[in-house]
């Protein structure tokens, strides 16, 4: 089974039908269907948070999205915890001349850690740290 990262970006565009990459996320949700996606809490944060102001609908649709998201067998979902934070903060300020967010570090360790090289993502920061982003 291949195993790839899910990104804020994606999760945005799977749900939201007005988002630019809404299209190309759906479909590459077809062409990933049996594989298992690797996200983490701290991008289901980051997720949640872009609908917090984008009115009733969407926020509860957001909201109903994770509880979902959380019941998919093909769907890990890696916990935040004060242990990835300490790295995740070191590798930020590790790469302080990268604009980089501590999300993204987070991430890239992880998907260091767990030998993931490619993200359903736009973000032109997983480029810039070695992986193929699919969205782009």
């Amino acid at each position: 089974m291949t195993r790839i990262f899910a990104d804020t970006s994606y999760w945005i565009a799977i749900l939201n039908p007005r988002d630019p990459l809404h299209e190309k996320a759906v479909a590459l949700s077809q062409v990933h269907s049996s594989d298992q996606i690797v996200t983490t809490e701290m991008i289901l944060t980051e997720f949640l948070n872009s609908f917090s102001n984008q009115g009733l609908f969407l926020r509860r649709a957001a909201g109903t999205f994770v509880e979902g998201l959380r019941e998919k067998p093909n769907v890990v979902i890696f916990p935040q915890t004060g242990e990835q934070f300490e790295k995740a903060l070191g590798r930020y300020r590790a790469m302080a001349d990268k604009s980089w967010s501590l999300t993204d570090c987070a991430s890239f360790l992880l998907m260091e850690a767990e030998n993931i090289h490619a993200a359903l993502t736009h973000d032109r920061h997983f480029v810039q740290a070695g992986f193929e982003a699919r969205l782009r």
